[in-house]
């Protein structure tokens, strides 16, 4: 099974009942053969040009792992599902996700390496004076 991130706008109406719309989506990807790994609910915001005369959305992420033949039938029925004012459906490039936390990891490590540096110096200035 392969790993997608699904961005999807609700309706901004639904922010106070928004667990049957989840509820929905959620079920339209089980349906297809996904399973949801991880889903971050960022709220209400507000969006950068009017969709179907609405100023605002409520952004949920989803991380979802689904084989690729559900795919496109996920796609056609969110194309169509009334609670969603748009979705987007993508495949990250783990390999650049993995290298780019890689390199997070070496910077912090020279970081802390001359931090280090930094207060045996300061230590040793002490001693001099």
């Amino acid at each position: 099974m392969a790993q997608y991130e699904v961005a999807v706008i609700y309706h901004p109406d639904l922010e106070v009942d928004l667990s049957k719309a989840e509820e929905k989506v959620t079920k339209i990807l089980a349906d297809n053969g996904g399973k949801i790994v991880n889903a971050d609910n960022w709220g209400k915001r507000k969006l950068v040009y009017p969709i179907a005369k609405q100023e605002y959305g409520v952004y949920v992420f989803y991380t979802v792992e689904m084989p690729e033949e559900g795919v496109r039938k996920v796609e056609g029925v969110l194309n169509i599902t009334d609670e969603v004012i748009r979705y987007l459906l993508t495949k990250p490039d783990l390999k650049a996700i993995a290298k780019a936390e890689a390199a997070k990891a070496e910077k912090a490590q020279k970081a802390a390496e001359r931090g280090d540096r930094s207060e045996d110096k300061d230590k040793d200035d002490e001693t001099e004076e």
